[in-house]
């Protein structure tokens, strides 16, 4: 008997690998930025959820690259528009500010500390 494998299919080595290469390409295989694996962390140790799927971190990772293009964008956009080659803490809070989907979720949120002469 101690020439015979055991009859569960893959070893265990071959599991802990396949394991942990689905692990650490989360990110790259989602085609994002943000790290996913450090988000599952904040999610664990914040105590928002008992439980959680493996795929929450991932979407909460693209939730917010997508809104951080979009702020940024926005801000690109404001800087064009007043010649500038920078985009600068006012210009972002403009840019939140100005449109009306990200001014709901930022409502209390103070980007700059610089009051701006737009209001």
């Amino acid at each position: 008997m101690s020439g015979q494998r055991s009859r569960g299919g893959s070893s265990d080595h071959q599991r802990r690998i396949r394991t942990r290469n689905n692990n650490s390409n989360r990110r790259a295989r989602a085609d994002l930025s943000f790290s996913v694996n450090h988000l599952e962390r904040l999610l664990r140790e914040g105590h928002y959820a008992h439980h959680f799927s493996s795929s929450a971190p991932v979407f909460l990772a693209a939730i917010i690259q997508y809104m951080t293009a979009t702020i940024l964008e926005l801000a690109g956009n404001e800087a064009q528009r007043r010649g500038s080659s920078r985009i600068t803490p006012e210009l972002l809070d403009m840019a939140i500010h100005n449109n009306a989907l990200l001014s709901g979720y930022f409502r209390s949120t103070t980007v700059s500390q610089v009051a701006p002469g737009w209001q």
